[in-house]
């Protein structure tokens, strides 16, 4: 019966831990960073990168980047008629090419005129 106890206990605490949720980090603009405007999108769907899934992907100085630092559905229903996996939209970015992606440190959509 002890042994029992110990396992619930056990089982309970460990699920506990693991179902926390993770604090994300906020982008904030910095006003000593360079920005760009870039296009971005759903890198699987629009621009045809390969990848397993919908990942969100910018155009920067022609060259595609998947975007780490932001998920693509941070920024809406990405499979909705308007969404990144449908729609290519202009963003203002910060942050730097770590390889062959982009490490973001800023993230805003860009408003239709």
């Amino acid at each position: 019966m002890k042994k029992l106890l110990v396992f619930i206990l056990t089982m309970v605490i460990g699920v506990s831990a693991y179902s926390q949720d993770v604090e994300k980090k906020k982008l904030e603009f910095d006003k000593n960073k360079t920005s760009f405007e870039v296009e971005a999108t759903c890198g699987n769907c629009m621009y045809k990168m390969k990848g397993d899934g919908c990942h969100l992907a910018i155009k920067l100085n022609g060259k595609n980047y998947f975007v780490d630092g932001t998920k693509i559905d941070d920024h809406g229903d990405a499979h909705d008629a308007e969404g990144f996996c449908n729609a290519i939209k202009k963003a203002k970015v910060q942050g730097s090419i770590v390889g062959d992606r982009f490490l973001v440190t800023y993230f805003e959509l860009v408003k239709n005129k």
